[in-house]
């Protein structure tokens, strides 16, 4: 799903929230929340209901379901006071109020020097090689995480990993321990080139690319 809203586009496939062409960082529940609400728009959830699609199988206090809210009002800059997005429907929940228009994928152009997906990406973790796919690659965790670890210093969905084309960006998500690339802990989405080293809590990863055509190592 990518959705436009004023001044905001949201990108469901790369997990991404750009406003005013700046990439807008939201903890991964602000981000379920906030594409539950622009999904079910102009409908009004009732707080049960978001409560158990945001927070599955856990039982938590309203008090949370407020905290992400001002959240993602902070983040869209929108007055909670006079709210133009998100609307508080009063003993009830709330709605996505803002005008949207859905919008397809756009398309990419391929680089003159390389054609889209003429290289292949893996991150290889405690001796295991993990191949990334196009797109988003979860690191984490949870399950339909592509890059799986099992450690209780790595959240559910700890980093994202994205390949558009020959290209690979590194995003933290939000990470209660933090994602580090070449040492220094990631403040925004970052490029990766082969041979770095990531650290998602205290678990090392090497990235790696390599070409398709000769299957070896590419020099950055």
């Amino acid at each position: 799903m990518r959705v436009r809203f004023g001044e905001c586009v949201l990108d469901s496939g790369a997990r991404m929230l750009v406003r005013a062409g700046t990439h807008v960082h939201l903890s991964p529940k602000g981000f379920a929340l906030l594409e539950l609400l622009l999904e079910a728009r102009p409908k009004a959830l009732a707080k049960a209901e978001i409560q158990g699609k945001v927070w599955p199988d856990t039982c938590v206090s309203e008090s949370n379901l407020t905290r992400i809210v001002a959240e993602i009002r902070a983040a869209l800059g929108d007055d909670a006071r006079q709210p133009a997005i998100l609307r508080t429907v009063y003993g009830y929940g709330y709605a996505f109020a803002g005008s949207a228009v859905d919008e397809g994928s756009p398309e990419r152009v391929a680089s003159p020097s390389a054609a889209p997906g003429s290289s292949a990406y893996t991150a290889c973790v405690t001796g295991v090689d993990v191949t990334l796919r196009q797109g988003e690659n979860l690191v984490g965790r949870a399950r339909d995480c592509v890059v799986l670890i099992n450690s209780p210093q790595v959240s559910r969905h700890h980093a994202r990993i994205l390949i558009e084309g020959d290209h690979a960006t590194l995003a933290d998500l939000g990470s209660k321990n933090g994602t580090f690339l070449r040492g220094q802990r990631l403040e925004a989405p970052a490029p990766l080139t082969s041979g770095d080293l990531l650290r998602v809590g205290t678990v090392d990863i090497v990235f790696r690319a390599f070409s398709r055509e000769t299957d070896t190592l590419e020099i950055s």
